[in-house]
């Protein structure tokens, strides 16, 4: 089946090494170096890494005991989440000289709907080109960009030549581009997700393009049904650019069923240190916390509790998490942790859940330089 026009053209611009990046940009003596940022202390866990610290496996969500230990040299800089807001803010600006339609995603990524646009520019990748270049000029940073047809496409993209370079996914090659696309590249694939495709006999997108409908959603539920459309270049989603979260939040499928509650304690408070880098990177404040548990036999239970004041840090909502956690006997081993911040200090629209990645032991439509 071939993609029909008319087609959007979307850019998904993504910050390299964003937080380690400004730590260089501020201090220069550490360019060049292995650095991390977060990640001091006994149980410190690490918000980013430069290229040069991932060289040697450093990466986010890793604890810093064991970056350490992957890279004896690493650097240690404390994360300056007003700086970053300010760099943000500068970036965001270069957009919207470009379009109206922009969706951030975070501090240091977003969406930008360039179908029509106010330089009047037919070429999202000479676009793309020239706002990467402007944020070059403006903040002395670097950013990699994504464009093709949907949101889905433009962000995969965006990775293939990071850090400092562009893809674009020209929509004659959608089809081959996703069918040739090892799974694990999927945008919102995780790690488990990943290992239980695989052993379905799917690595790539045309292996899954092979399932029928129902063979997906048997093997994954809801999401089957975003697999069947997604490998097929659909996906429908627009640039939202007022799009607000109603809550945030992380979690976590584990590859094995778990019973003891102290081992979920210990899940839990790597769930927690992700949740609080994602309220702070998001400027984000949140009055109830709930618990989001699955168990063995796939039935789900929330527990939530609501506090008369906002919360961010781990260190405020962390005790509460404990306390719901123990609140009554879990009935069955359990298979998913998750948790999520409610009612924000940001307007409210749509929840979103966030499958995190942890471990425990681009013609005139784009006009593409070859």
């Amino acid at each position: 089946m071939e993609l029909q026009p008319p087609f959007r053209k979307i850019i998904h611009v993504d910050m390299d090494a964003f937080y380690a990046s400004v730590a260089e940009l501020d201090n220069p003596e550490l360019k060049g170096k292995a650095i991390a940022v977060g990640g001091e202390g006994r149980r410190g866990v690490i918000s980013a890494a430069s290229y040069e610290a991932r060289k040697f496996g450093v990466r986010s969500a890793m604890s810093g005991s064991l970056a350490r230990q992957k890279c004896p040299h690493l650097i240690f800089v404390k994360s300056d989440f007003p700086r970053y807001k300010e760099i943000s803010a500068k970036v965001r600006e270069i957009f919207f000289e470009y379009t109206d339609l922009v969706e951030p995603l975070s501090l240091d990524e977003a969406y930008l709907d360039v179908t029509e646009n106010k330089k009047g520019n037919p070429s999202a990748n000479e676009i793309a080109r020239e706002i990467r270049q402007k944020i070059f000029e403006e903040t002395g940073l670097r950013a990699s960009a994504g464009i093709s047809i949907n949101k889905f496409i433009a962000k995969v993209a965006s990775d293939i030549n990071k850090p400092n370079g562009q893809k674009t996914v020209h929509p004659d090659e959608v089809i081959q581009f996703l069918e040739e696309l090892p799974v694990n590249k999927f945008y919102g694939v995780g790690k488990v997700t990943a290992a239980k495709m695989y052993n379905n006999g799917i690595f790539v997108g045309n292996d899954l393009k092979k399932k029928s409908l129902e063979e997906l959603v048997k093997l994954f539920g809801k999401s089957g049904v975003h697999y069947f459309n997604i490998v097929r270049g659909i996906h429908n989603s627009a640039v939202k650019p007022n799009r607000i979260r109603k809550s945030l939040a992380a979690e976590r499928t584990f590859s094995e069923n778990i019973s003891s509650e102290i081992f979920m304690l210990e899940r839990l408070d790597k769930i927690a240190d992700e949740l609080e880098k994602r309220m702070l990177k998001a400027d984000t404040k949140g009055k109830t916390i709930t618990l989001k548990i699955k168990y063995s036999d796939f039935t789900q239970q929330t527990r939530s509790k609501t506090k008369g004041h906002f919360m961010q840090k781990k260190e405020e909502f962390f005790p509460v998490v404990k306390e719901l956690l123990f609140q009554d006997e879990l009935p069955n081993s359990v298979r998913l942790l998750g948790l999520s911040f409610g009612n924000l200090n940001t307007e409210i629209k749509e929840p979103v859940w966030v499958q995190l990645k942890l471990k425990f032991k681009e013609s005139d439509f784009f006009n593409e330089e070859e």
